[in-house]
C-alpha cells in the first residue's frame, strides 16, 4: 500500500512538472506568436512605403531628402525586424515615423498631391497598419510580461532554469515615439 501511495505521489508530482513545462512552453510561444503579428504588419508597411514615397516624388521634386529619409529608416526598421534586435528596432521606429511626419507636413505644401486618389489611399492603408502595430506592440509586451513573470517565479523559475526558458525583451519606445503619427491632423488646416 505504502508503494502504491509514493508511486502516486511521484505520478503526481511527475504531472505537475509536465504541467509547468508545457505552460511555459505555450508563453514563449505566445510570444513568438505576438511577434510574428508585428512583424506582418511591419512588412506590410515596409511594402507599402516605397508606393507612397513614389507617388510623392511625382509631386515633390525639391523633397529629395525627406523621402530618402524615410527610405533609409524603412531599410533600418526591415534590418532590425528581421535580426529580431528589439533595442535596434524602437531606434529605427523612431526614426522612420520622424521621417514619415517630416514627409507628412511637407505634403501640404502640395495640395494637388493631397488631392490625389493614389494617395489618399496609400496613406490611408499606412495609417491603418501604424495602429495596428501600436495594438500588436501592447499585445506582444503583455505576452512577454507572462512570459517573464513565470520564469521567474518558484517553482516555474526551477524548470525555466533547467531547461533553459530565457526572458524575452519587451518592444520600448521613449514616451515621445509610443504615439503614433496623426495622418489626418497632418492634412487638415
Amino acid at each position: 500500500m505504502a508503494l502504491v501511495i509514493f508511486l502516486a505521489l511521484i505520478a503526481v508530482i511527475a504531472l505537475y512538472f509536465i504541467s509547468l513545462y508545457n505552460n511555459l512552453v505555450a508563453l514563449k510561444h505566445g510570444v513568438a506568436r505576438a511577434w510574428s503579428n508585428i512583424d506582418v504588419l511591419m512588412k506590410q508597411r515596409h511594402d507599402e512605403l516605397p508606393k507612397l514615397v513614389e507617388a510623392c516624388r511625382q509631386y515633390m521634386r525639391f523633397e529629395s531628402e525627406t523621402l530618402e529619409r524615410v527610405m533609409r529608416a524603412r531599410a533600418e526598421v526591415a534590418s532590425a525586424r528581421e535580426a529580431r534586435d528589439i533595442p535596434a528596432l524602437g531606434g529605427a521606429e523612431t526614426a522612420l515615423r520622424a521621417g514619415l511626419g517630416q514627409l507628412f507636413a511637407t505634403v501640404e505644401a502640395y495640395p494637388e498631391l493631397s488631392a490625389n486618389e493614389h494617395f489618399r489611399h496609400l496613406l490611408a492603408r499606412i495609417t491603418e497598419l501604424e495602429d495596428a502595430i501600436a495594438d500588436r506592440r501592447e499585445t506582444y509586451n503583455d505576452a512577454v510580461n507572462l512570459n517573464n513573470v513565470r520564469i521567474e517565479q518558484f517553482p516555474d523559475a526551477l524548470i525555466a532554469h533547467g531547461f533553459n526558458f530565457g526572458a524575452a525583451r519587451p518592444l520600448h519606445f521613449k514616451e515621445a515615439e509610443k504615439s503614433d503619427v496623426d495622418v489626418k491632423q497632418l492634412f487638415q488646416g
